[in-house]
Protein backbone atom coordinates (compact mmCIF):
# COMPACT_ATOMS: atom_id res chain seq x y z
CA UNK A 1 0.00 0.00 0.00
CA UNK A 2 1.22 3.53 -0.81
CA UNK A 3 2.24 5.44 2.31
CA UNK A 4 2.34 9.20 1.94
CA UNK A 5 3.28 12.07 4.19
CA UNK A 6 4.76 15.51 3.80
CA UNK A 7 8.19 16.44 5.12
CA UNK A 8 9.05 20.15 4.79
CA UNK A 9 12.77 20.86 4.35
CA UNK A 10 13.99 24.13 5.84
CA UNK A 11 16.45 24.84 3.03
CA UNK A 12 13.97 23.92 0.31
CA UNK A 13 10.64 25.79 0.11
CA UNK A 14 9.15 23.08 -2.10
CA UNK A 15 7.14 20.48 -0.26
CA UNK A 16 8.54 16.98 -0.29
CA UNK A 17 6.03 14.16 -0.34
CA UNK A 18 7.54 10.75 0.40
CA UNK A 19 5.75 7.77 -1.13
CA UNK A 20 7.32 4.61 0.28
CA UNK A 21 6.32 1.22 -1.12
CA UNK A 22 7.69 -2.33 -0.96
CA UNK A 23 10.06 -3.18 -3.84
CA UNK A 24 7.52 -5.57 -5.35
CA UNK A 25 4.90 -2.81 -5.53
CA UNK A 26 7.10 0.01 -6.79
CA UNK A 27 6.64 -0.54 -10.53
CA UNK A 28 2.85 -0.78 -10.31
CA UNK A 29 2.78 2.47 -8.34
CA UNK A 30 5.02 4.19 -10.90
CA UNK A 31 2.77 3.05 -13.74
CA UNK A 32 -0.27 4.29 -11.87
CA UNK A 33 1.39 7.69 -11.41
CA UNK A 34 2.11 8.09 -15.11
CA UNK A 35 -1.35 6.89 -16.05
CA UNK A 36 -3.02 9.35 -13.71
CA UNK A 37 -0.93 12.28 -14.97
CA UNK A 38 -1.63 11.32 -18.59
CA UNK A 39 -5.39 11.05 -18.08
CA UNK A 40 -5.51 14.37 -16.27
CA UNK A 41 -3.54 16.17 -18.98
CA UNK A 42 -5.37 14.59 -21.91
CA UNK A 43 -8.77 15.31 -20.39
CA UNK A 44 -7.87 18.91 -19.61
CA UNK A 45 -5.68 19.92 -22.56
CA UNK A 46 -5.67 17.13 -25.13
CA UNK A 47 -1.89 16.63 -24.87
CA UNK A 48 0.46 15.00 -22.39
CA UNK A 49 3.96 16.48 -22.08
CA UNK A 50 6.27 14.03 -20.30
CA UNK A 51 9.97 14.48 -19.45
CA UNK A 52 12.03 11.29 -19.27
CA UNK A 53 14.98 10.50 -17.03
CA UNK A 54 17.90 8.22 -17.74
CA UNK A 55 19.11 5.39 -15.56
CA UNK A 56 18.21 1.83 -14.69
CA UNK A 57 15.29 2.62 -12.39
CA UNK A 58 13.32 4.69 -14.95
CA UNK A 59 14.14 2.07 -17.60
CA UNK A 60 12.05 -0.47 -15.68
CA UNK A 61 9.10 1.88 -15.97
CA UNK A 62 9.64 2.45 -19.70
CA UNK A 63 9.68 -1.29 -20.40
CA UNK A 64 6.41 -1.66 -18.52
CA UNK A 65 4.86 1.22 -20.48
CA UNK A 66 5.84 -0.50 -23.74
CA UNK A 67 3.64 -3.44 -22.80
CA UNK A 68 0.54 -1.27 -22.44
CA UNK A 69 -2.10 -0.72 -25.10
CA UNK A 70 -3.28 2.86 -25.36
CA UNK A 71 -3.68 5.80 -27.72
CA UNK A 72 -0.20 7.31 -27.81
CA UNK A 73 -0.94 9.91 -30.47
CA UNK A 74 -1.11 12.88 -28.09
CA UNK A 75 1.90 12.03 -25.94
CA UNK A 76 4.86 14.41 -26.24
CA UNK A 77 8.20 13.13 -24.99
CA UNK A 78 11.06 15.31 -23.75
CA UNK A 79 14.41 14.45 -22.17
CA UNK A 80 15.77 15.96 -18.98
CA UNK A 81 19.36 15.45 -20.03
CA UNK A 82 21.62 13.72 -22.52
CA UNK A 83 25.21 12.60 -22.92
CA UNK A 84 27.19 14.03 -25.81
CA UNK A 85 27.62 10.79 -27.73
CA UNK A 86 26.55 9.59 -31.20
CA UNK A 87 22.77 9.08 -31.57
CA UNK A 88 22.95 5.29 -31.54
CA UNK A 89 25.31 4.98 -28.60
CA UNK A 90 23.77 2.69 -25.96
CA UNK A 91 24.84 5.08 -23.20
CA UNK A 92 22.55 7.80 -24.51
CA UNK A 93 19.33 8.30 -22.56
CA UNK A 94 17.39 8.64 -25.80
CA UNK A 95 18.74 5.33 -27.10
CA UNK A 96 17.76 3.58 -23.88
CA UNK A 97 14.26 5.07 -23.98
CA UNK A 98 13.79 4.17 -27.64
CA UNK A 99 14.94 0.59 -27.09
CA UNK A 100 12.90 0.05 -23.94
CA UNK A 101 9.73 1.84 -24.99
CA UNK A 102 9.52 4.45 -27.74
CA UNK A 103 10.39 2.16 -30.66
CA UNK A 104 7.73 -0.27 -29.51
CA UNK A 105 4.70 2.04 -29.42
CA UNK A 106 2.99 4.41 -31.86
CA UNK A 107 4.05 7.79 -30.50
CA UNK A 108 4.39 10.04 -33.57
CA UNK A 109 8.04 10.71 -34.38
CA UNK A 110 7.39 14.46 -34.35
CA UNK A 111 6.21 14.20 -30.74
CA UNK A 112 9.55 12.80 -29.52
CA UNK A 113 11.89 15.68 -28.76
CA UNK A 114 15.40 14.25 -28.55
CA UNK A 115 18.29 16.43 -27.38
CA UNK A 116 20.75 16.65 -30.34
CA UNK A 117 23.73 16.10 -28.04
CA UNK A 118 25.87 14.77 -30.89
CA UNK A 119 26.27 18.45 -31.88
CA UNK A 120 28.33 19.08 -28.74
CA UNK A 121 27.19 20.51 -25.43
CA UNK A 122 27.04 24.19 -26.36
CA UNK A 123 25.32 23.79 -29.74
CA UNK A 124 22.91 21.17 -28.43
CA UNK A 125 21.93 23.37 -25.49
CA UNK A 126 21.10 26.21 -27.88
CA UNK A 127 19.13 23.90 -30.19
CA UNK A 128 17.10 22.33 -27.39
CA UNK A 129 16.39 25.74 -25.85
CA UNK A 130 14.92 26.78 -29.18
CA UNK A 131 12.77 23.66 -29.31
CA UNK A 132 11.52 24.30 -25.78
CA UNK A 133 10.74 27.96 -26.49
CA UNK A 134 7.05 28.66 -26.04
CA UNK A 135 6.26 25.19 -24.78
CA UNK A 136 3.85 25.03 -21.82
CA UNK A 137 4.58 23.66 -18.40
CA UNK A 138 5.35 19.97 -18.46
CA UNK A 139 2.58 17.71 -17.21
CA UNK A 140 4.96 15.24 -15.58
CA UNK A 141 8.73 15.33 -15.08
CA UNK A 142 10.39 12.04 -14.20
CA UNK A 143 13.76 12.33 -12.48
CA UNK A 144 16.27 9.89 -11.11
CA UNK A 145 18.65 10.40 -8.22
CA UNK A 146 22.37 9.67 -8.19
CA UNK A 147 24.30 8.50 -5.16
CA UNK A 148 25.85 11.97 -4.95
CA UNK A 149 22.44 13.66 -5.07
CA UNK A 150 22.66 14.64 -8.73
CA UNK A 151 19.64 14.59 -10.96
CA UNK A 152 19.48 14.92 -14.75
CA UNK A 153 23.04 16.21 -15.40
CA UNK A 154 22.99 18.69 -12.52
CA UNK A 155 25.95 17.75 -10.32
CA UNK A 156 27.28 18.93 -6.96
CA UNK A 157 29.68 21.83 -7.34
CA UNK A 158 28.32 22.77 -10.76
CA UNK A 159 25.73 25.23 -12.04
CA UNK A 160 22.17 23.98 -11.58
CA UNK A 161 20.32 26.78 -13.33
CA UNK A 162 18.02 27.45 -10.41
CA UNK A 163 18.48 31.22 -10.30
CA UNK A 164 15.85 33.57 -11.70
CA UNK A 165 16.55 34.10 -15.38
CA UNK A 166 18.55 30.89 -15.81
CA UNK A 167 18.46 29.40 -19.31
CA UNK A 168 16.17 26.47 -19.97
CA UNK A 169 19.06 24.25 -21.04
CA UNK A 170 22.62 24.05 -19.75
CA UNK A 171 25.79 22.91 -21.48
CA UNK A 172 27.78 20.71 -19.10
CA UNK A 173 31.42 20.43 -20.10
CA UNK A 174 33.09 19.00 -17.00
CA UNK A 175 30.73 16.46 -15.49
CA UNK A 176 32.31 14.37 -12.72
CA UNK A 177 30.92 11.21 -14.33
CA UNK A 178 31.78 10.08 -17.85
CA UNK A 179 31.20 11.34 -20.38
CA UNK A 180 32.18 14.83 -19.23
CA UNK A 181 30.21 16.61 -21.96
CA UNK A 182 26.45 16.61 -21.45
CA UNK A 183 23.31 18.68 -21.93
CA UNK A 184 20.74 19.18 -19.19
CA UNK A 185 17.54 21.05 -18.66
CA UNK A 186 18.09 23.57 -15.90
CA UNK A 187 16.54 23.21 -12.47
CA UNK A 188 14.32 26.16 -13.29
CA UNK A 189 12.92 24.56 -16.48
CA UNK A 190 12.48 21.17 -14.82
CA UNK A 191 10.55 22.95 -12.08
CA UNK A 192 8.16 24.45 -14.64
CA UNK A 193 5.89 21.45 -14.32
CA UNK A 194 2.54 20.42 -12.93
CA UNK A 195 4.09 17.36 -11.32
CA UNK A 196 7.68 16.30 -10.61
CA UNK A 197 8.25 12.69 -9.60
CA UNK A 198 11.61 11.36 -8.44
CA UNK A 199 12.12 7.62 -8.89
CA UNK A 200 14.57 5.86 -6.56
CA UNK A 201 15.03 2.22 -5.65
CA UNK A 202 17.67 0.34 -3.73
CA UNK A 203 19.84 0.82 -0.67
CA UNK A 204 22.50 2.67 -2.67
CA UNK A 205 20.10 5.64 -2.97
CA UNK A 206 19.53 5.88 0.78
CA UNK A 207 22.51 8.20 1.55
CA UNK A 208 21.37 10.79 -1.01
CA UNK A 209 17.78 10.59 0.20
CA UNK A 210 18.94 10.90 3.80
CA UNK A 211 20.95 14.00 2.92
CA UNK A 212 17.91 15.50 1.21
CA UNK A 213 15.69 14.58 4.15
CA UNK A 214 18.10 16.32 6.53
CA UNK A 215 18.09 19.53 4.51
CA UNK A 216 21.41 19.20 2.70
CA UNK A 217 21.69 21.26 -0.45
CA UNK A 218 22.00 18.62 -3.15
CA UNK A 219 21.20 19.17 -6.83
CA UNK A 220 17.87 17.35 -6.52
CA UNK A 221 16.76 19.90 -3.93
CA UNK A 222 17.01 22.65 -6.56
CA UNK A 223 13.96 21.24 -8.35
CA UNK A 224 11.16 23.27 -6.80
CA UNK A 225 7.90 23.27 -8.74
CA UNK A 226 5.03 25.29 -7.36
CA UNK A 227 3.07 22.12 -6.56
CA UNK A 228 5.93 20.54 -4.62
CA UNK A 229 7.96 17.41 -5.26
CA UNK A 230 6.94 13.76 -5.01
CA UNK A 231 9.43 10.98 -4.30
CA UNK A 232 8.40 7.42 -5.16
CA UNK A 233 10.90 5.18 -3.40
CA UNK A 234 11.03 1.60 -2.25
CA UNK A 235 11.62 0.54 1.33
CA UNK A 236 15.23 -0.38 0.55
CA UNK A 237 15.98 3.25 -0.33
CA UNK A 238 13.94 4.71 2.52
CA UNK A 239 16.01 6.96 4.83
CA UNK A 240 15.72 6.76 8.63
CA UNK A 241 12.65 8.42 10.03
CA UNK A 242 10.45 7.98 6.97
CA UNK A 243 7.53 5.59 7.16
CA UNK A 244 8.22 2.03 6.12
Amino acid sequence: MLMTHTNPIATDPARLRWHVVPPDDWLACALEWVDRAARTALDARGKFHLVLAGGGTPEKLYRALAAQTRDWSHWHIWFGDERCLPPGDPQRNSKMAHTAWLDRVAIPAGNIHVIPAELGAEAAAVAYSQELYGQPAFDLVLLGLGQDGHTASLFPGHAWGNELGSPDVLAVCDAPKPPPHRVSMSAQRLSHARCVLFLACGADKRPALTAWQQGSRIPASAIQPQAGVDLLIDTDACPPGENK
